[in-house]
């Protein structure tokens, strides 16, 4: 199994710990070799999007930042397990992390998504002393859902401190059950090919309009070129 963590901040904190934990039960479950690879923001990417729209008008290998963001977006594509996880800042992902997703807009389903997506599953994990975990993993949740990953978890998490070793005993012991839990449905899930609900309503609403207005260009030639305008689906093979 092949494991990729994108954490949304360069210290090794308490969603740090919950996403390693994740990753390793699963590890653990899966009987052929595993890998797991990890990139901290903003160390392995630290550019904001300068809305030049090239990636739309023409491919997100013309993108500025496309050889700083290369390593990033390949061992996405590489993994079968997407792990996102940043902690609460103003409620919110933190903003290196959704810089980080503003370069995806073009796999979105409603423009070009790689079809390999609805071959993997992903998770949006969020951790803070207070509240703001179901927006933050929201800001992740979105892209994941939206570039057809076939399924994907949230696990946010109050922990009510503010670095790993002040967590409570029996906030610890939750984290544990939660954990448990969640690698179990990862590994149950693990070769399975899918696309989640709300990507598969946006696919067929996109295809109603390609069928109905002047194509749009180069959206709709890549469409046509995957065969989805005809009967072939990002999600079956």
């Amino acid at each position: 199994m092949k494991i990729v963590i994108i954490h949304g901040q360069g210290h090794e904190g308490s969603t740090c710990m919950v996403a390693r934990q994740v990753a390793g039960k699963l590890m653990s479950k899966v009987k052929e070799e595993s890998e797991l690879k990890e990139f901290f923001l903003p160390r392995d990417f630290n550019e904001p999007c300068r809305g030049c729209m090239t990636c739309f008008t023409h491919d997100l290998s013309r993108c500025p930042h496309f050889e700083k963001l290369r390593p990033l977006s390949d061992a996405m594509l590489w993994a079968d397990v997407i792990i996102m996880e940043s902690p609460v800042y103003v409620y919110h992902a933190t903003g290196q992390m959704m810089s980080f997703l503003d370069h995806f807009g073009t796999w979105w389903i409603v423009h070009r998504p790689r079809p390999e997506m609805t071959n993997k599953q992903a998770v949006a994990i969020s951790t803070a002393a207070g509240g703001g975990m179901g927006s933050t993993c929201k800001d992740m949740a979105d892209s994941l859902e939206m570039w057809g990953v076939g399924k994907v978890y949230r696990l946010g998490i109050g922990v009510q401190a503010t670095k790993p070793s002040e967590i409570p005993e029996g906030i610890q012991k939750k984290i544990e059950k939660k954990t448990d839990i969640l690698s179990e449905k990862l590994f149950n899930g693990y070769g399975k090919k899918r696309m989640n609900l709300r990507a598969k309503k946006w696919f067929y609403i996109l295809r109603m309009m390609h069928k109905a207005f002047a194509p749009s260009e180069p959206d709709h030639g890549y469409w046509e070129r995957q065969g989805w305008h005809a009967d072939k689906r990002p999600w079956k093979d």
